[in-house]
């Protein structure tokens, strides 16, 4: 049926099957459209409408470009020979389509999760995908076009609107193969049970070691155990003498591994139909146009690896050859891709500093330009196979601090040994200097028990709508971005990490950091075979980056913001937090500073007076707007927030 609603002012918007041509053979909407947000509208692009569906793909495995998805040639085909799966689809656009400003940003769930809302709308979890809380509204007053497609085939099926999007891929029937979990609890619990991500094909051979760091020799004390509570569960008794910090290890026989390599297909062909199909069944469709002509795919964190990995594999080149997405940027995924395309593969795999180090998830090639492997003599570069087919998108890549102690970051702008590279001309690069890997608007500095000092606050919104709007004009128009900002070798600002931060010892540093491996994973478990270069961002003298986009909270301090935090103790010690980094105020007085041999200067040294500290805000602030790295809209909330800072700081 279709919703013919004036209300709606929307043709087309109905449950369909797709002309047996395109690679989208269905997309059957799950229930009606609705006006979100209590009808609120949104600038130019005027009220928004949610559209929930379930898209079928059908892939023929002898296609070259299907044909590298791991286990696609085994898995089961329908009566055409092709292989199915099916996504769900979340889309937001304005209720009169063409009321909006023609950008599509697709947006790779991170484990089913929507986070742009987050990110630039500083707003709550899922809260913009479910149509609830558009936070400030700036994807929306911006008149962008959303669309959530679900990728990830390992997570849970769930129901209602806070359930993660999945991808429902197909299974490979009898195959069995050696599969490795790897658990990190950070709590102390014991018995413990823990899912499996395949069912056991079989009880015997299993193996569980354990280490109190990732260095460290794996062990099986006596006094540790497991049993299977069923084929896809797990229960460990966890042995004395290891902290709540220790990983964990499970080697077993599994069975029917997923074609998860599916998920790329998936992303290319529903970006291509929601772009070019014009028929009834695509909801961005009225009257045979479609609402949209240029499209974005976009990625945070985990997402973000999987864009770096759609691009690498070439996924954007379309089954006719064309290029699906016209700019991609993938948001703090560092040098790392997924373990995605692979027989049993577990796309949620986080390499960090402490845990899942040996996952073929940030293997090379690092970065976008062919270079060199020097420790296989392997030439390859993420723009490689797009190059080959003339569909590389504009790609502005954005990563935090974090990244370049958890995610090898470096190896972005340099060679496998250290050594400067320049980006290709189509690819920019932005650090945001002394940020964690992601907060929230409304985070505070604040302990994690897991941590030896605060957690860093940092929230990258105000950086990165300035930089979408710059990537739109540089997509639409051709308006060159903002020049890259990212330490660089070559600048002197990227260095190693011995020495760092020596004066200030309340930071605790160690000179710990997530190094790049090479890993054999042709044996089980997997082997280290050598290293790569890394290096991290050089510091001025309160402890503060140097390079990238530096802030106000940078540019006009009060802390030294890290991109790091060390494990506490309890913690496995002496590793690095994952995902965070730290915080360290100044001292308020010079007394106090002189007290605790605090090199870095006090706040009433920096600032004479409250009116001085505002002052310099707001110039460092419109500093960034020259440069485009802020918007003028965000100037008055940084001030606002400096000016409340200030008072409260009297009041006390």
């Amino acid at each position: 049926m279709c919703i013919r609603s004036a209300t709606l002012a929307v043709v087309g918007l109905c449950m369909l099957a797709v002309a047996p041509r395109a690679e989208v053979i269905r997309f059957e909407q799950v229930g009606a459209p609705e006006i979100v947000f209590e009808g609120r509208s949104f600038g130019e692009a005027g009220r928004y409408a949610r559209i929930a569906a379930r898209a079928t793909i059908a892939l023929d495995p002898a296609d070259p470009r299907n044909a590298l998805i791991a286990d696609i040639a085994l898995a089961p085909r329908n009566a055409q020979g092709r292989v199915e799966a099916v996504t769900e689809v979340v889309l937001l656009r304005p209720v009169q389509p063409f009321r909006g400003n023609g950008t599509l940003i697709v947006e790779a769930p991170n484990r089913g999760r929507e986070l742009v809302g987050q990110l630039y709308n500083d707003g709550a979890a899922n809260g913009l995908m479910n149509g609830r809380n558009p936070g400030n509204g700036f994807l929306l007053r911006q008149g962008l076009t959303l669309a959530w497609v679900g990728w990830q085939a390992d997570i849970p099926p769930g129901e209602g609107r806070g359930a993660g999007l999945r991808l429902e891929a197909p299974v490979v029937p009898n195959v069995t193969g050696v599969s490795r979990e790897e658990f990190l609890f950070d709590s102390t619990t014991s018995p413990v049970t823990v899912p499996l991500t395949y069912p056991a094909a079989s009880q015997q051979g299993a193996t569980l070691t354990v280490r109190g760091r990732f260095e460290d020799e794996r062990q099986t004390p006596p006094d540790m155990s497991f049993r299977f509570v069923d084929p896809s569960r797990i229960e460990i008794t966890r042995p004395a003498g290891f902290d709540a910090g220790a990983l964990y290890e499970f080697i077993y026989t599994a069975r029917d591994p997923m074609v998860q390599g599916i998920a790329f297909a998936a992303m290319r062909d529903v970006g291509a139909f929601l772009m070019r199909e014009r028929g009834a069944a695509n909801p961005l469709a009225v009257e045979g146009r479609v609402s949209v002509d240029r499209a974005m795919l976009h990625g945070v964190s985990q997402s973000g690896r999987f864009v770096r990995d759609f691009l690498y594999l070439g996924f954007n080149e379309d089954e006719r050859g064309r290029r699906v997405y016209d700019a991609m940027l993938p948001h703090i995924p560092g040098t790392r891709r997924t373990f995605t395309n692979a027989r049993f593969a577990q796309p949620g795999r986080n390499p960090t500093p402490h845990g899942d180090r040996l996952y073929p998830a940030d293997q090379f090639p690092f970065t976008y330009a062919v270079t060199e492997d020097h420790l296989t003599g392997r030439r390859d570069g993420l723009l490689l196979r797009c190059r080959l087919s003339s569909t590389c998108p504009l790609v502005m890549q954005t990563d935090s601090e974090y990244e370049f102690w958890g995610a090898r970051a470096s190896l972005l702008v340099t060679d496998t040994r250290g050594n400067h590279i320049d980006l290709p001309p189509e690819v920019r690069a932005y650090a945001m200097a002394g940020h964690p890997h992601f907060a929230l608007a409304s985070a505070v500095a604040a302990p994690l028990d897991r941590c030896a000092l605060p957690v860093n606050p940092l929230h990258a919104g105000a950086p990165m709508r300035a930089l979408l709007v710059a990537m739109e004009a540089w997509m639409r128009e051709g308006v060159e971005p903002p020049a890259t900002r990212f330490p660089m070798r070559s600048q002197g600002t990227l260095v190693p990490a011995a020495g760092l931060y020596a004066g200030i010892a309340a930071l605790g540093y160690r000179g710990a950091y997530g190094p790049a491996q090479l890993v054999d994973n042709g044996v089980v478990p997997p082997v280290v075979r050598g290293e790569y270069a890394v290096l991290v961002p050089r510091v001025d003298a309160d402890g503060n980056a140097i390079a990238g986009v530096r802030s106000v909270a940078l540019e006009v301090p009060r802390a030294t913001y890290t991109g790091w935090n060390p494990r506490a103790e309890g913690f496995a010690p002496g590793a690095l937090c994952y995902n965070t980094g730290a915080v360290l105020p100044f001292a308020v007085t010079r007394v106090e500073r002189e007290s605790a041999r605090d090199p870095r200067l006090s706040i009433e040294e920096r600032y004479a007076a409250q009116d001085d500290y505002v002052a310099a805000v707001r110039t460092a602030a419109g500093r960034l707007v020259a440069e485009r790295l802020m918007l003028a809209e965000d100037v008055d909330a940084i001030v606002a927030s400096a000016r409340a800072d200030t008072l409260a700081r009297l009041r006390r």
